[in-house]
C-alpha cells in the first residue's frame, strides 16, 4: 500500500496584477499598490508553505480556492519548483474572478481527460464560484477518485442572512455526488434483477468521492448536515444497498429515494477547544471556525474501491513561519482600503489554515 498525501487551502485573494474581463477585481491593481513585486512575494509565501506540508514531502493532491485563474496557479507551481505537479482548472464567471483549482502529482495520477474536468455553477443573481469536479485515476492500482473542490458563498452579509445561499449550493453539490454514486432512472431500468445486478449497483454506490473545501459553514451547520448530507455518524454511512423482498435488487422507488450519506472527517477536530481553520474577530467574541473540511463517501471511508482514507491523518496544518508569534491563525493577507498594498503587507500568507489528509491505496 502507498500513501496519497492530500491537502486543501484557501489561499486568500491570489490575484494577478492585470484587470480581468470577467471580474470586479478593482482592488488588486498596480494603482492600488498590488504590484508585480507584491504578487511575486505572495506566491513565494504560499509556495513555501505547500513545500512544508506532509512533513516536507509536499502533497500529491492539493485543492486551492481564491485563485484568480489558471495562470496564477501555474506561477505557483513554478515557484514550488517540482516538475511532477500539474493543474486541473476551469475558469468560472464568478463576479470577483476567483476560482477553485486542483494541483495533482503526475507521479501518482494519470492526466485526467477534459471530459473528466468540470466546473458546476449555481446561478443566483450572479453565478457562484464553481463546484470544481475532477475524476482522477491512480497510477499504482487504477483506482478512481472523484474529487470536488468547494468554496461556498461567504458569510459577509451575516451568517444567517447568507445561510440560504450555502444551503442551495450544498443541495447542488449533493446532487453532483448522487450522480457519481447512483444510476439515473433509465440506467436503473437496464440493471438485471440478479445478484450480479445488485453487485453492479453497489459498485457504483461505493465509488470513491472526496469533497474538500472552504464551506463557509461548520460541520454542524444545516447546509453541511441536511443539504449536503454529511454526517458524523458512521452508522448512517455503513449500509450498502439491499435487495427488496422477493427480488435481487431494490425497487425503483426505494433506489431513487435513497440518498447517499457522506462522512465528515472534520467533526473530530471540534473535540479540541479553540480549534479551527479560520479566526473570526468580529462581534463580541473572537472565535475559531472550522470552515475548511474533508468529507468522504462510504466507499472511500471503508476502502471498498481500492482507496481507503486514514481518518486519524486529518490535521490542521500550522507551519512555524506562517506568522511569527501567532498561535491561533496565520497572519491575514488583507487589503487595507485606507492604504495601498506594499511589501510589508505581503509578509502574510492567508486568513485560513490549510488542512491535510492521507489516503491509502488498497490492493
Amino acid at each position: 500500500m502507498a500513501d496519497i498525501k492530500v491537502a486543501f487551502w484557501n489561499v486568500e485573494n491570489l490575484f494577478d496584477i492585470t484587470a480581468s474581463p470577467i471580474a470586479t477585481d478593482l482592488e488588486f491593481t498596480p494603482e492600488q499598490g498590488w504590484t508585480q513585486a507584491v504578487f511575486d512575494l505572495k506566491v513565494k509565501n504560499i509556495a513555501s508553505i505547500i513545500k512544508q506540508m506532509h512533513g516536507g514531502l509536499g502533497p500529491d493532491l492539493l485543492g486551492l480556492v481564491e485563485v484568480e485563474n489558471k495562470s496564477v496557479v501555474d506561477q505557483l507551481i513554478t515557484q514550488i519548483g517540482d516538475p511532477k505537479y500539474k493543474v486541473a482548472h476551469v475558469e468560472s464567471p464568478d463576479i470577483r474572478g476567483i476560482d477553485c483549482s486542483l494541483i495533482y502529482s503526475s507521479d501518482v495520477f494519470f492526466d485526467p481527460p477534459p471530459a473528466d474536468i468540470a466546473g458546476h455553477l449555481v446561478h443566483f443573481r450572479f453565478p457562484t464560484r464553481d463546484i470544481f469536479q475532477v475524476r482522477l485515476q491512480v497510477k499504482e492500482n487504477g483506482a478512481e477518485l472523484n474529487a470536488f473542490v468547494n468554496h461556498w458563498p461567504s458569510r459577509r452579509q451575516g451568517q444567517f442572512e447568507s445561510e440560504p445561499l450555502r444551503m442551495t449550493v450544498a443541495e447542488r453539490c449533493g446532487q453532483l455526488v448522487d450522480q457519481v454514486l447512483k444510476l439515473d432512472r433509465d440506467a436503473f431500468a437496464l440493471v438485471a434483477d440478479t445478484p450480479a445486478g445488485l453487485g453492479e449497483l453497489n459498485a457504483r454506490w461505493n465509488r470513491n468521492v472526496l469533497l474538500m473545501g472552504d464551506f463557509n459553514d461548520e460541520p454542524f451547520n444545516r447546509s453541511v448536515t441536511d443539504y449536503l448530507g454529511a454526517s458524523k455518524d458512521l452508522d448512517r454511512v455503513e449500509e450498502e444497498l439491499k435487495a427488496a423482498a422477493g427480488q435481487n435488487i431494490p425497487t425503483l422507488r426505494t433506489y431513487l429515494d435513497r440518498i447517499p450519506v457522506l462522512f465528515n472527517l472534520s467533526w473530530a477536530e471540534l473535540a479540541t477547544p479553540d480549534t479551527g481553520t479560520f479566526f473570526f474577530g468580529g462581534g463580541t467574541a473572537n472565535t475559531m471556525n472550522l470552515l475548511d473540511q474533508f468529507i468522504v463517501s462510504r466507499g472511500l471511508h471503508f476502502g471498498v474501491s481500492k482507496l481507503k482514507v486514514r481518518p486519524d491523518s486529518l490535521q490542521i496544518f500550522r507551519a512555524p513561519d506562517m506568522s511569527p508569534g501567532a498561535k491561533k491563525r496565520p497572519k491575514a493577507f488583507v487589503f487595507d482600503k485606507k492604504a495601498p498594498f506594499d511589501e510589508t503587507q505581503a509578509s502574510g500568507f492567508s486568513d485560513h489554515f490549510p488542512i491535510e489528509l492521507v489516503i491509502e491505496t488498497v490492493p
